[in-house]
C-alpha cells in the first residue's frame, strides 16, 4: 500500500513540475553582439546578462517580449 502512494506522489510530482518550472523569463543581452532575447531560465554563465529594468522577472514569455521593447540597451542598436 505505502509503495502505491509513493509512486503516486512521484507520478504526480513528475506530471505537475514542468508547469511550475517556465513561469520566469529574463530579458538577456549577449555581451559579445549585444543582441537581446528573452530566456526562460537565469543566465548562468557571464556570456550574457540580464538587462531588464532592476532585473524584473516576467511571468510570460509574451510579456518579456513586450518589456525587451522598453529596454534602452535593446531598442538603441
Amino acid at each position: 500500500m505505502q509503495l502505491k502512494i509513493a509512486t503516486a506522489a512521484v507520478m504526480i510530482a513528475a506530471f505537475s513540475l514542468p508547469a511550475f518550472a517556465a513561469d520566469e523569463f529574463y530579458v538577456v543581452q549577449d555581451v559579445k553582439t549585444k543582441k537581446c532575447t528573452v530566456v526562460d531560465k537565469k543566465p548562468m554563465d557571464t556570456s550574457t546578462t540580464v538587462v531588464s529594468p532592476s532585473g524584473t522577472i516576467y511571468k510570460s514569455r509574451t510579456e518579456a517580449e513586450s518589456g525587451m521593447k522598453t529596454v534602452k540597451v535593446c531598442t538603441s542598436n
